[in-house]
């Protein structure tokens, strides 16, 4: 086996602190053929389906594929900006945020990377690219709040796949879950402030997360709980009641039961049991993409008002805003301890390499043995 190693490297090459920020996903193109190869990815992972895999490979090729991706491509087209996928886009940007706020500090001797862990750019091709930039401590930020085997799980399963294929591994560190982090719940309790400062405040607050099979809670994963444990944070954050709040699941896919109450039915009970407007927030979406603009904000408010709503209200993810930035960083920060990152001095790098050229004049002991 040839492991992968740098096409230009050089043992000059001063070292640095690479931050890798992850997200699920997104296909290249709202189109058939671009949401086929993404559905293949993606529903491949065993993290995502566990199925035993000749059953499901036959269910997916067989008729998922065949089905789903002309109907996620039209729901794509929807949402879809001139410049590309909302995920990727605030994603993007989030990535460049968190760059310059650590470039500030430390200089260049930080690396801000973006991945996705299905689709582009990908796991893959971006740790090369930093690879090639020296990067030798490497600290990994999928952006999911709440722990879940489906996607914290294998956004790692994903870099230790990568790993095994590398000559040189760097030290690393995983971010696997930030449900409580107080800087995050800060974040959006300011952030939901904001909204209703600025549009008003509706009866009940609804906290939507995404829904995994139930069977994923009894086998002990830690995710229903820890959403749960986000919505009671933001709520004594916001100084709300528990008449004034609830938290649902969204965008469940087969016939399977899921985490409940489901978002969906939800809405479409409540004008019946007198609540008649409503806010609705995402506290598990770092980034506003298909399930909050076209599922939230399209698909649910429509369920809502033929119900009999007379209020509807979606109050935007998070994405790139200052609050944001700032409590992401600071988890990262807190989360480099103990790593020494050099301070942002002007001729830091540039001394650091005159030592390795000094050093690499040396006569090494035995050298002429």
């Amino acid at each position: 086996m040839q492991y992968k190693g740098s096409e230009n490297f050089s043992h000059n090459q001063p070292d640095r602190l690479g931050v890798l920020v992850t997200n699920l996903g997104t296909p290249d193109a709202p189109t058939t053929s671009a949401l086929r190869r993404y559905l293949a990815e993606f529903l491949s992972d065993p993290r995502v389906v566990e199925l035993p895999r000749p059953l499901w490979w036959l269910i997916l090729h067989g008729v998922i594929l065949r089905i789903r991706p002309k109907r996620s491509a039209e729901a794509y087209s929807s949402v879809w900006q001139p410049e590309g996928s909302p995920l990727l886009l605030h994603t993007a940007k989030q990535a460049e945020g968190i760059r310059e706020a650590l470039k500030r500090k430390y200089g260049p001797n930080v690396v801000v990377g973006f991945a996705m862990r299905y689709g582009n750019p990908s796991i893959a091709r971006v740790l090369d690219e930093m690879q090639e930039q020296g990067v030798r401590k490497l600290l990994v930020l999928p952006l999911y709040p709440q722990y879940s085997a489906s996607t914290s799980a294998s956004t790692f399963d994903a870099i230790a796949r990568d790993f095994t294929k590398r000559r040189w591994l760097p030290d690393f560190r995983f971010i696997s879950h930030y449900p409580d982090y107080p800087p995050y719940i800060e974040a959006m309790a300011r952030h939901i402030e904001a909204h209703w400062s600025n549009h008003g405040r509706n009866q009940k607050l609804v906290f939507s997360y995404h829904g995994v099979p139930l069977k994923y809670l009894t086998k002990g994963d830690p995710y229903h709980c820890e959403c749960h444990k986000t919505s009671r944070l933001l709520a004594e954050r916001l100084g709300l009641s528990k008449e004034d709040y609830m938290t649902t699941f969204q965008s469940r896919f087969g016939k399977e039961e899921w985490l409940k109450p489901y978002t969906d039915e939800t809405l479409k009970s409540l004008p019946g049991k007198g609540v008649k407007s409503i806010d609705v927030f995402c506290p598990g979406f770092s980034s506003d993409c298909l399930e909050t603009i076209e599922e939230i904000d399209e698909e649910n408010r429509e369920y809502f008002m033929e119900a009999g709503g007379e209020g509807f209200s979606y109050i935007t993810a998070l994405n790139a805003t200052p609050g944001h930035i700032e409590a992401l960083v600071k988890l990262i920060e807190d989360n480099l301890e103990g790593w020494q990152v050099p301070k942002n001095e002007p001729d830091a790098l540039a001394a650091r390499q005159q030592r390795a050229d000094e050093q690499k004049e040396m006569t090494y002991p035995g050298r002429d043995l």
